[in-house]
C-alpha cells in the first residue's frame, strides 16, 4: 500500500470520528442519564486542541486573524461564529508550545507528580466576539447538556486560562472569567490598563506592561535626539493605551508629535489610505508605531503601493519582532523593543513531529499543512489543489511555525503554562519527608489557583517567573534593529532593564543601521537647534519643538545649545561678538599711552616750561623798569602758581588711585586760588597805585608788600581750609563706572562729597569774578601805569573757560570728563600766562628800547 493511500484511510477514519463528536456536541446524540440536566443556550465550539486530565488548563490564541462577517436580521438565530482567512503560523506555534509545556510537566517527577494536566486550546480568530464565546465555553465546558443535583454553575470550569495574544481579546476574556475567580495568564497582552487590579483582579501576564515599553520607547527617541515625530496606533485598547502612555512620557522628555493617527485592519481602505498619506506628507522622519501585527501589516501593505519618503520606524513589540514583517524591506533600519530571545530545549523537535495521523486528526493542523505545502488532504476531490502524496517534508519548511531561532513570545507562553502548573502544585501538593504528595481527588477551586499564582516565584530553564502586585513581571527588553546582511533580519543591538537604577536602564552595545541602510543617525526635528548666543522663541500656534532662534539681547549670553533664555553677564563682564561667553570688560581711563593723554600731557609740560622760561626771563631782567613796575614779587609768585597749575593737570592722567584722586582735586583747587590771588593782588595794587597819586592820599601804606603777601596767603588759606574739610569728611576716591558705558569699565575718581567739589570750584569762581570786576574798573587807567587791560582779558578768558566747563564737565562721558577738566585747567592757565606776561616778554626780549623808565613814564603805549 503506497503512502498516499494509507494517508487517505487515516483521514477517512478521523472524519467519521469527528462527525460523531460534532453530533454529540450539538445534542443529536445523547447519553442515558438523569432527567435533571442543565442546557447551554448556544452551540458549543470544539477546541482547536484538547486533552483530558485531572486538571484542565484553558488556552486562547489568535490562530486565525479574521472572522466571518455576520449579518443579523434579528428574526432568526444567528449563524455560529466562524474564523476565516489563513492560519497565522506563529500563533499556531504558541498553541503548540503550550501543549509541549503541558506534556513536559506531565512527564516531570518534581512538578505535579502523579497528576495529569489536560488542556482545551481555542482559536479566538483575533476577534472580541469569538473571545467572549470562548471565555464562556471555558467556564461552562464542552457538553451541551450536563447533569447536576442542585445547580448549573461551575460544571466544566478550567483551573486557569493561558492567553490571549491581543489586549482587546484579553480584556473581553478577563471580564468574563474574572467573575468566577478563574486566573488568566497572558503571554502577549501588554496594555498597561490590564495592571488595574480593580477591573482585572484575576489577570496576570509573563510579558511586561506597555507602560514599561512606552517609557523605554520615549527614552529611545530622546536618546537619538529626535524631537519631532509622527505617531500611529491601533484603534484598540492595546494601541490607544500604549500610545497614551508613550505620549505622556514623550511630553515629559520634550518630544513633540506632528500627528497621531489611529486605525485598524477592519477599517475601509480609504481610512488606511488617509493614514498612509499623512505619513507620506509629514515632515517628521521618525514614526513611532504602537500597532498590533495585523494592523501594521495592513498599513505597510498600503504604504508599499506608492513609495513614500524614507521613514525611520520605531516599533512596539507586537510587530517589530514578527518574522512576517521582514518582507517589507523598505522598513529596513527599523528599531524597537522585543522580548529577550530564549531557548526551549526539545521544542523544535516537538513542533516538527507532525506525522500524517496527527495532522489528519486536527482540522487546524490539516489547514496549516494544506496551506504550507499547497496541497489538499481532501481525497474526495472537493478542491482544485493537488492531493498531498506523503512526500511533504516539514523539516524543510520555511515558516514562522518552524522558525525557533528567535523564541521570544513563545517563551512567554512556556513560562505562563509553568506558572499555572506551579500554582496548581502549591495548591494540591505537599512536601513530606523530601517527597512530594499530590492529592488529585480533592476538589480544588480556581480561586485557590488564583491565590497561589500571586505567590509563585521560580526559574524554568534559567528564566525567572514571578508577578508583582499588579500581576506584571519584571520588565526587560532587547533593542532590535532590522539589518540587511544579504536578507533582512533581526539583530539585537542593546537592552533595556527596568529593574536597573534610574539612568542605567538603557544600553546599546552594537552599531545600528538606520533607514536606507545609513550609518548616521537620521535627523527629525521641527526646528534646527539654536546655537550658543541665541535663544529659542516659540512659533505661534505650534508645538514647543517648533521655534525660531533669536540672538541674545545686548549684554546677555547663552552658552548652551537650545537655550530657552539668555542671562546677563556679571557686572564687570561683557559678551563677546558671538554672545556665547562673557569676557572681562575693557578698563578705560585717560592714560599716558593714548593720543589724547599724550597731547594733554605735552601741553601740560609745555605750559610749565613756558612759565619757568618766563620766570627765568623776568629773573634775569628783574632790575629792568618793566619788571620792577609790575610788582616783581607777585609776578614771580604768579609764575610759580601757574607752573603748579600746568603740572597739576598731570595728576588727572593715568589710572586713578586713592592718592591721585585726592591730590588732583585739592592741588587743582589750591594752585588756582594761589594763581587768582596773585592776579587779584596785582589788580588791587594797580588800583591803589593810581589812587595813591592823588593829592593827600596815603592809601598805599595799606597795600605794601606785607599786605600783598597777607592777601595772597589769606585767600589761599581759605581754599586750603575748604579742601581739608572735604578730604576729612568725604574725600574723592577711585571707582569703577559701570553705568556710563555697558561694554566697558571707566576708571574715574568719584567726588566723594559733591558739595566739597563745587565749593572748591565756587570759591575759585568767586575770586575770578571779583578779580574780573576790579580789572574792568581799572581798564581806563593810563596804560603805561598798569596792566589792567591785560588782566581784564586774562580774567575774561578764565571766566569763559570755566563757565563753559560746567556743562561740558557734566555732559562728557567717561574719560572725556577728565579730558574736559584738564583742558579747562590748561586753557585758563595759558590764558593767564599769555595775556599777562607775553606783552612784557615781548618788550624785554624784542623791544629793549621800550624797557626804560622814561618810556614807561610817557604817554606812549608800550
Amino acid at each position: 500500500m503506497n503512502s498516499a493511500l494509507a494517508l487517505k484511510y487515516v483521514v477517512d477514519g478521523l472524519k467519521q470520528r469527528t462527525a460523531y463528536t460534532h453530533a454529540k456536541a450539538a445534542g443529536e446524540v445523547t447519553d442515558e442519564a438523569s432527567s435533571v440536566k442543565c442546557t447551554l443556550q448556544d452551540t458549543t465550539r470544539l477546541p482547536a486542541f484538547s486533552m483530558d486530565g485531572d486538571y484542565t488548563i484553558g488556552g486562547v490564541f489568535s490562530i486565525h486573524y479574521n472572522m466571518q462577517n455576520m449579518k443579523h436580521n434579528y428574526t432568526t438565530m444567528p449563524e455560529p461564529l466562524q474564523c476565516t482567512g489563513r492560519i497565522e503560523p506563529r500563533e499556531l506555534r504558541f498553541s503548540r508550545a503550550m501543549i509541549f509545556a503541558i506534556e513536559e510537566i506531565n512527564k516531570s517527577s518534581k512538578l505535579l507528580p502523579g497528576i495529569r494536566l489536560g488542556y482545551q486550546i481555542h482559536d479566538s480568530c483575533a476577534s472580541v466576539p469569538m473571545a467572549v464565546k470562548v471565555a464562556f465555553q471555558l467556564t461552562n465546558g464542552l457538553d451541551p447538556y450536563f447533569y447536576t443535583s442542585h445547580n448549573c454553575s461551575q460544571s466544566g470550569m478550567v483551573m486557569a486560562v493561558v492567553g490571549e495574544s491581543s489586549t482587546g481579546q484579553s480584556i473581553a476574556i478577563s471580564r468574563v472569567i474574572g467573575s468566577f475567580n478563574i486566573p488568566q495568564v497572558s503571554h502577549f497582552s501588554t496594555c498597561a490598563c490590564l495592571s488595574n487590579k480593580q477591573q482585572y483582579p484575576s489577570f496576570f501576564r509573563t510579558i511586561p506592561s506597555d507602560q514599561f515599553q512606552a517609557n523605554a520607547l520615549a527614552k529611545l527617541v530622546k536618546q537619538f535626539g529626535w524631537t519631532w515625530i509622527g505617531a500611529v496606533r491601533s484603534e484598540s485598547d492595546y494601541g490607544n493605551n500604549g500610545m497614551a502612555s508613550f505620549l505622556a512620557t514623550a511630553h515629559k522628555e520634550g518630544i513633540c508629535v506632528e500627528y497621531s493617527e489611529s486605525f485598524n485592519r477592519y477599517h475601509p481602505r480609504s481610512r488606511i489610505q488617509r493614514v498612509a498619506d499623512v505619513i507620506r506628507r509629514s515632515t517628521a522622519v521618525v514614526v513611532v508605531a504602537f500597532v498590533s501585527f495585523g494592523d501594521m501589516k495592513t498599513l505597510l501593505e498600503e504604504l508599499s503601493r506608492e513609495p513614500s519618503p524614507p521613514r525611520q520606524w520605531i516599533g512596539s513589540e507586537a510587530w517589530v519582532t514578527h518574522p512576517d514583517m521582514l518582507k517589507f524591506t523598505f522598513c529596513a533600519g527599523a528599531i524597537g523593543f522585543g522580548i529577550p530571545r530564549s531557548v526551549i530545549p526539545g521544542l523544535r523537535d516537538f513542533l516538527l513531529d507532525l506525522p500524517p495521523i496527527k495532522v489528519a486528526s486536527s482540522p487546524i493542523l490539516t489547514e496549516f499543512w494544506e496551506d504550507a505545502f499547497n496541497c489538499s488532504l481532501d481525497f474526495d476531490g472537493a478542491t482544485d489543489k493537488r492531493l498531498c502524496d506523503g512526500t511533504e517534508d516539514i523539516q524543510k519548511l520555511q515558516s514562522p511555525y518552524t522558525d525557533t531561532s528567535q523564541l521570544r513570545i513563545t517563551n512567554m507562553v512556556y513560562k505562563a503554562v509553568y506558572a499555572v502548573a506551579h500554582a496548581i502544585h502549591n495548591a494540591v501538593c505537599q512536601e513530606t519527608n523530601s517527597t512530594t504528595q499530590c492529592d488529585k481527588l480533592s476538589r480544588t477551586e480556581s480561586k485557590q489557583i488564583l491565590a497561589q499564582l500571586k505567590k509563585v516565584n521560580f526559574s524554568q530553564n534559567g528564566y525567572p517567573v514571578s508577578f508583582d502586585a499588579n500581576g506584571d513581571p519584571v520588565a526587560a527588553y532587547e533593542l532590535v534593529n532590522w539589518q540587511k546582511s544579504g536578507s533582512l533580519e533581526f539583530v539585537t543591538v542593546g537592552y533595556y532593564d527596568a529593574s536597573m537604577p534610574v539612568g542605567q536602564e538603557f544600553h546599546i552595545n552594537r552599531d545600528l543601521t538606520w533607514m536606507e541602510e545609513r550609518t548616521q543617525v537620521p535627523v527629525s526635528v521641527c526646528s534646527d537647534s539654536c546655537p550658543p548666543g541665541t535663544h529659542k522663541v516659540l512659533q505661534k500656534g505650534k508645538p514647543i519643538c517648533c521655534f525660531d532662534c533669536i540672538p541674545c539681547p545686548e549684554g546677555e549670553i547663552s552658552n548652551s545649545t537650545d537655550s530657552t533664555d539668555c542671562f546677563p553677564c556679571p557686572k564687570e563682564f561683557w559678551p563677546n561678538a558671538k554672545r556665547d561667553s562673557c569676557l572681562p570688560k575693557p578698563v578705560e581711563f585717560l592714560s599716558f599711552d593714548e593720543v589724547l593723554g599724550i597731547i594733554l600731557a605735552a601741553f601740560s609740560v609745555g605750559g610749565a616750561c613756558l612759565a619757568i622760561i618766563t620766570g627765568t626771563v623776568f629773573f634775569r631782567h628783574r632790575t629792568s623798569p618793566i619788571v620792577r613796575a609790575n610788582n616783581s614779587e607777585l609776578s614771580f609768585l604768579l609764575l610759580f602758581s601757574l607752573t603748579l597749575c600746568f603740572l597739576c593737570s598731570l595728576t588727572f592722567i593715568g589710572a586713578p588711585s586713592e592718592w591721585s584722586c585726592m591730590l588732583r582735586h585739592t592741588a587743582f583747587g589750591i594752585t588756582f586760588v594761589l594763581c587768582i590771588s596773585c592776579v587779584l593782588g596785582k589788580t588791587i595794587v594797580v588800583l591803589m597805585a593810581f589812587k595813591a597819586t592823588l593829592p593827600g592820599s596815603n592809601i598805599m601804606k595799606w597795600f605794601g608788600p606785607l599786605q600783598q603777601r597777607m592777601t595772597v596767603v589769606s585767600f589761599t588759606f581759605i581754599q586750603v581750609l575748604i579742601c581739608t574739610v572735604w578730604l576729612v569728611v568725604s574725600p574723592p576716591f577711585p571707582m569703577k563706572n559701570l553705568t556710563t558705558y555697558k561694554d566697558r569699565i571707566i576708571l574715574e575718581c568719584a567726588l566723594g562729597s559733591a558739595v566739597g567739589f563745587w565749593a572748591v570750584l565756587g570759591y575759585i569762581g568767586l575770586l575770578a569774578v571779583f578779580c574780573f570786576v576790579l580789572a574792568v574798573l581799572a581798564r581806563k587807567l593810563p596804560d603805561n601805569f598798569n596792566e589792567a587791560k591785560l588782566i581784564t582779558f586774562s580774567m575774561l578768558i578764565f571766566c569763559a573757560v570755566w563757565i563753559t566747563f560746567i556743562p561740558a564737565y557734566v555732559s562728557s562721558p567717561g574719560k572725556f570728563t577728565v579730558a574736559v577738566e584738564i583742558f579747562a585747567i590748561l586753557a585758563s592757565s595759558f590764558g593767564l600766562i599769555l595775556c599777562i606776561f607775553a606783552p612784557k616778554c615781548f618788550i624785554i626780549l624784542l623791544k629793549p628800547e621800550k624797557n626804560t623808565k622814561k618810556h614807561l613814564m610817557n604817554k606812549n603805549q608800550y
